[in-house]
């Protein structure tokens, strides 16, 4: 079993309405993105929590769903897939995730609809990025004052 790690760091200054944060990727693909409660609750340029979970998981099941293509026999050309993560107020204060909807366009010739819908029910039900999202993996904390 081989095992994969990748890292990103997000550095916050401040309280939550008037802090800015930034968020490095350790590939350097995100270089100090600005992030905050404007970008996430106001529409100010940014990136936020929600858009890298969307980003990250329509990237993740493309990829699952482009591999069970292929490995059935209907080698994929193109796969197009819209994320949309969504952030609801809790009664009381606080905020959810509630939905991930996945809109995936796929062209990929010689497949009927009845196969493809199995196979991309398939692949979300794989897709490393859904299955962190239904609580799959341990969440390991470390945390010290400096």
């Amino acid at each position: 079993m081989s095992t994969i790690a990748r890292r990103a760091e997000a550095v916050w200054e401040g309280n939550l309405r008037q802090g800015k944060g930034r968020i490095t990727s350790g590939s350097g693909v995100l270089k100090s993105a600005a992030y905050g409660f404007r970008t996430r609750f106001e529409g100010e340029p940014g990136t936020d929590p929600e858009e890298l979970i969307a980003a990250a998981h329509a990237a993740c099941f493309s990829m699952a769903l482009a591999n069970r293509l292929d490995s059935n026999g209907y080698p994929p050309e193109r796969i197009t897939t819209k994320a949309t993560c969504t952030l609801t107020a809790e009664e009381g204060g606080g905020f959810t995730i509630t939905t991930m909807h996945l809109e995936t366009r796929v062209k990929a010739p010689g497949i009927d609809g009845e196969a493809f819908e199995e196979i991309a029910e398939d692949a979300k039900t794989a897709c490393p990025v859904s299955k962190a999202l239904r609580g799959g993996p341990c969440i390991d904390l470390d945390a010290a004052l400096v």
